[in-house]
């Protein structure tokens, strides 16, 4: 029996000239490549590793992770399609990172690439300006799809990052 492990990926290359749509997208698609990057060759128990403690923070976690924020901001909330939650958040906040102690690692990386997809299949076409608005804790508010390309980009950008230690703590692999 074949012990699966995170598949090797040829990470895209971000943009050095190009329009502003054009540069959005392929900063982000060179940051989802990012973390799929700092999980290869990893089996499915070191993906749960967590990274130092008490955090129970772990690689599998971060791609859970992203694969709810990816569905929450441009199919959810920015396309407005019906989907259902991917973790229940009612009793645990971080729901989503939790799951990974429990979680099927190939079947995890198979729905982190559906769902960057199906986001990318929601915004095509789609105008910058265009706007959705969002009722949360603090207020209502407007966001443009331009806004969430930007903060996804954080949000990969700051993961990324832990991504890098929680790697390094895993094997020693360090690197962009």
């Amino acid at each position: 029996m074949t012990t699966w492990r995170a598949p090797e990926i040829d990470r895209s290359h971000e943009p050095l000239v190009a329009d502003e749509r054009t540069m959005l997208e392929g900063w982000l698609d060179y940051h989802r490549d990012t973390l799929l990057h700092k999980c290869a060759g990893l089996t499915a128990e070191q993906l749960r590793t967590a990274s130092v403690e008490p955090s129970g923070l772990s690689l599998l976690g971060l791609v859970l992770h992203m694969t709810d924020v990816e569905r929450s901001w441009f199919r959810q909330r920015f396309a407005g399609q019906d989907l259902p939650d991917l973790f229940d958040y009612a009793t645990d906040n971080d729901a989503d990172f939790h799951a990974a102690a429990g979680a099927d690692a190939e079947t995890a990386f198979a729905a982190f690439r559906a769902e960057v997809e199906a986001a990318r299949a929601a915004t095509e076409g789609r105008s910058l300006d265009e706007t959705f608005t969002l009722t949360r804790s603090d207020g209502t508010r407007t966001f443009s799809l331009r806004w969430a390309y930007v903060h996804m980009i954080e949000e990969y950008a700051r993961h990324n990052g832990h991504a890098d230690l929680i790697r390094e703590r895993i094997d020693g692999v360090t690197g962009d």
